[in-house]
């Protein structure tokens, strides 16, 4: 599963992620990681958790192999291990290289190579796509897509766009407290629903007020109406019906669905 980690600046993202991966220690309650708390028993907790900050701390000096091998003596993982987190990260073309000849991409590889070394059961991404360009930032999220079908994958980034096209699930904090811990798709069941209705002539606003579960109408353009409902069930079978039994002729007729920007606004202000 991949989990997706969403609050406001100064929500406590960052910290959060500092306690989970033991580099915090929380000043008040505790946290669980696969079955292990973070005060009592952390260096369990370290062993089940794989990390890729924000800011990649690498020595770019050193060649990916030599970088990766001088880790795998920390962690005490058997050097076979080496080559396969290389290949399932796709570094097999730059293994080459020092760290500091490979674009900003690569160094993201080189990056989750390390957190999976030891074969985490969960893995904690803080910002992974930050600064990659257009092509990078498509090959790394199918990365991590790959990666959560094996392991949990809890990822922070401040991209909505990023959290739709990767994760299952969706945790939003504000001021240190969740506010909405759900699936992506649960998230938006009782979210208002917009549609985009053209017909062939103007049409008075409270005609179409008429229709059931009718929240507001908008006159956008010419002949084109935004009508907003307070239910998340497909309206537009019902439009198209209210049309036909007033004899009104639909020339465009399309749902605009509730972004996780605007679920995300709505939820943290």
């Amino acid at each position: 599963e991949i989990v997706g980690f969403l609050g406001p600046n100064g929500a406590g993202k960052s910290t959060m992620m500092k306690i989970l991966t033991t580099y915090l220690s929380p000043t008040s309650g505790n946290a669980e990681v696969n079955g292990h708390t973070v005060l009592s028993n952390p260096k369990n907790v370290q062993k089940s958790v794989g990390y890729l900050p924000e800011h990649n701390p690498l020595y770019l000096d050193q060649y990916v192999r030599e970088y990766l091998k001088f880790n795998a003596n920390v962690y005490n993982v058997d050097k076979s291990r080496i080559e396969e987190v290389i290949e399932l990260t796709g570094l097999t073309p730059e293994a080459h290289k020092t760290i500091g000849q490979l674009s900003k991409g690569y160094r993201q590889r080189v990056g989750l190579a390390n957190a999976l070394l030891h074969n985490p059961e969960v893995l904690i991404l803080d910002e992974p796509t930050t600064g990659l360009d257009p092509n990078q930032l498509v090959d790394i999220r199918q990365l991590i897509k790959g990666l959560g079908k094996d392991k949990t994958v809890f990822l922070s980034t401040h991209i909505m766009q990023e959290v739709e096209a990767m994760c299952d699930r969706v945790i939003i904090i504000n001021k240190g407290e969740i506010v909405a811990d759900k699936k992506l798709s649960e998230l938006r069941e009782g979210q208002e629903q917009t549609v985009i209705v053209e017909f062939d002539y103007r049409v008075e606003d409270a005609f179409l007020l008429k229709l059931p579960h009718v929240k507001n109408v908008k006159n956008v353009h010419d002949f084109i109406y935004e009508i907003v409902f307070d239910t998340n069930i497909d309206m537009r079978s019902h439009v198209f019906d209210f049309a036909h039994d007033n004899e009104l002729k639909i020339l465009q007729l399309n749902q605009k669905n509730a972004s996780l920007e605007s679920l995300f606004r709505e939820l943290t202000s």
